[in-house]
C-alpha cells in the first residue's frame, strides 16, 4: 500500500496549476515562509505565471502588508532558494473564519471535591458563598 502522503501531490497538481500555483507549498508552507504573524492575517490565493503573488487580507492589513512587501518578497525567496514571485498584489476581502469547534463541557467539581478545590480562598465570607453556589449547581445537574 502506498502511504497517502505520497498521493496527495499527484492528486492535486491540477487543481493548484488551475489556480496558478505550480508550487502548491506557497500554500501549504505559507506559514513557514511569512511566519505567524503575518500568516495569520492574509492568505496567498493566485501565483500567476508573470511570478505575481495574489494575497487576500482585510482592509487595513492589506495596506499595512503593502509596506512590508520587500521583507515577503525575501522571504519567500529564502525559502525557495530562488526568486519564485516578482510581485506581490494584495486583494482587500475578509479572510475565511475557521470552523469554530465545540468545546466538551467542563464538568463542575462534585460538592465533596468543591472544598478541597476553595481551600486557598482566604476570604472565608467568599468561599462560604462558593460553596453554596457549587452545590447549587451541583443539585441542578
Amino acid at each position: 500500500m502506498r502511504t497517502t502522503a505520497r498521493l496527495v501531490p499527484g492528486l492535486t497538481r491540477a487543481a493548484f496549476a488551475a489556480r496558478g500555483f505550480h508550487r502548491a507549498a506557497v500554500i501549504t508552507d505559507w506559514q513557514a515562509i511569512v511566519g505567524d504573524a503575518l500568516a495569520g492575517r492574509c492568505v496567498p490565493e493566485r501565483l500567476s505565471a508573470d511570478g505575481v503573488l495574489t494575497i487576500r487580507a482585510s482592509g487595513s492589513v492589506a495596506l499595512a502588508l503593502q509596506h512590508l512587501e520587500p521583507q515577503m518578497l525575501e522571504r519567500i525567496a529564502g525559502y525557495f532558494g530562488f526568486r519564485a514571485v516578482t510581485r506581490l498584489r494584495f486583494r482587500q476581502a475578509p479572510l475565511p473564519q475557521p470552523k469554530a469547534t465545540e468545546r466538551p463541557r467542563e464538568s463542575p467539581p462534585s460538592p465533596s471535591n468543591l472544598a478541597a478545590v476553595l481551600a486557598d480562598i482566604e476570604d472565608d465570607a467568599l468561599r462560604k458563598a462558593l460553596l453554596r453556589l457549587g452545590a447549587e449547581v451541583a443539585a441542578k445537574d
